[in-house]
């Protein structure tokens, strides 16, 4: 798991812990940590206690968001770290408009996904 520095954390704008996660999921905690483990998810140390921390915006109600596992494969392979993921899905993009994850959450992955494969090039 990734810590974080504070340029990163500011962007993300709610955070949900591994508990939170479990809930929202109705799966257990250690479901929720191999679901990072297993790269559908980023978590992230943060606050003072150092706890596993999720962005809010990577679950939609009860399910991980759409496309978000697609897209965070990508990033990977084009060798981005859990930290250049996250400052990359929520840095503003005029050309979407908003960041990557709000399209992700509007359904608009086909988009991300397309900007996620033109960054290994």
């Amino acid at each position: 798991m990734t810590e974080i520095d504070a340029k990163t954390d500011a962007l993300v704008p709610a955070w949900l812990t591994l508990p939170d996660i479990a809930e929202m999921l109705d799966i257990d905690v250690v479901r929720a940590r191999q679901l990072v483990k297993d790269g559908q998810l980023i978590a992230v140390r943060r606050g003072e206690n150092r706890a596993l921390h999720v962005p809010a915006a990577f679950i939609d109600e009860d399910k991980v968001v759409k496309g978000l596992v697609g897209t965070l494969t990508l990033l990977r392979d084009d060798g981005y770290s859990d930290e250049e993921m996250l400052e990359w899905l929520f840095t503003p993009d005029p050309s979407l408009p908003g960041t990557p994850s709000q399209a992700l959450a509007e359904n608009r992955g086909t988009e991300v996904k397309r900007r996620a494969q033109a960054l290994a090039v």
